[in-house]
């Protein structure tokens, strides 16, 4: 806890109303959770030293923890529930397992990660009028959330057995509507699904077996005419993806994204855009 205290100017006068407020917030219902929070964005409002305690859950050392983030794009903020860190691992039904998620990759889908904003911070003005779009491997879903305050028509996929909860919860907590959500595996095609306008990911060529299995799954969810953009931190396996869309009968471009986020971390990355019918 004194590391968290450190940096903030009202630490000492405020540690003990603080420390009523932090909290491990385990998996249990959205109403819980939301009321047991790790408020970093709020450390610069002082609380009162006899301000009540939140509610602590039940502790259970084997449920995963979480944390609340504001993240501030155009001019507006979304507010965020993603895990505490990246060394967590919570599979008591073997969900993950059966999807094959090992425990090392498990956390990843519950994290920000720099590709997802970039991402969300493209679709902030991206035309989405009269599309039906796609986001894969959503995650927590950030771009997912811009998309559906503008009113488009966005469904929402991950494997990850927990996304759908985490996507739930982050629509809720920026008082937006449901978004459709299905399960993608790239590997199963879902017919179900439908067929796309637009589709979009980020950070989503992370393994090598996955550009050959995404290009396939991509263009079997994709309309005669459609647009495919990626967001890619310039990992190994971008080419293999490329070649594979070309294949299938994509033209494909790639622009350097901005160097810097808005959050004015560095980034280091490119857009990947692949276009089909009349949207070449």
């Amino acid at each position: 806890m004194t590391a968290l205290y450190k940096h903030h100017p009202n630490a000492r006068q405020n540690r003990q109303a603080w420390s009523l407020y932090f909290h491990r917030a385990f998996c249990a219902p959205a109403e819980s959770i939301a009321s047991a929070v790790f408020y970093v964005t709020d450390w610069k409002t002082p609380m009162p030293l006899d301000s009540p305690p939140l509610r602590t859950p039940p502790h259970n050392p084997t449920h995963y923890q979480v944390k609340f983030e504001t993240l501030h794009m155009g001019g507006l903020d979304y507010r965020i529930r993603s895990l505490l860190d990246n060394q967590q691992f919570y599979d008591p039904d073997g969900a993950a397992e059966r999807a094959g998620i090992s425990s090392a990759t498990w956390p990843l889908f519950g994290l920000i990660w720099p590709s997802a904003r970039m991402l969300a911070e493209s679709m902030q003005t991206f035309d989405v009028a009269g599309k039906r779009v796609l986001e894969i491997g959503c995650g927590l879903g950030l771009a997912s959330l811009v998309m559906q305050r503008r009113g488009a028509d966005i469904t929402a996929s991950d494997v990850h057995p927990l996304a759908s909860a985490f996507l739930a919860e982050n629509l809720r907590l920026n008082a937006l509507k449901p978004v459709q959500f299905r399960t993608g595996d790239w590997a199963n095609l879902d017919p179900g699904l439908g067929k796309f306008d637009l589709i979009i990911g980020s950070d989503v060529l992370y393994e090598r077996d996955q550009p050959g299995t995404l290009s396939r799954f991509i263009d079997a969810h994709a309309n005669d005419t459609a647009e495919v953009i990626i967001v890619d931190p310039d990992r190994g396996n971008r080419a293999r993806f490329s070649q594979g869309m070309a294949a299938l009968g994509y033209t494909h471009t790639a622009q350097q994204a901005n160097k810097q986020q808005i959050s004015g971390e560095s980034y280091k990355g490119r857009f990947l855009t692949y276009r089909r019918g009349a949207a070449t």
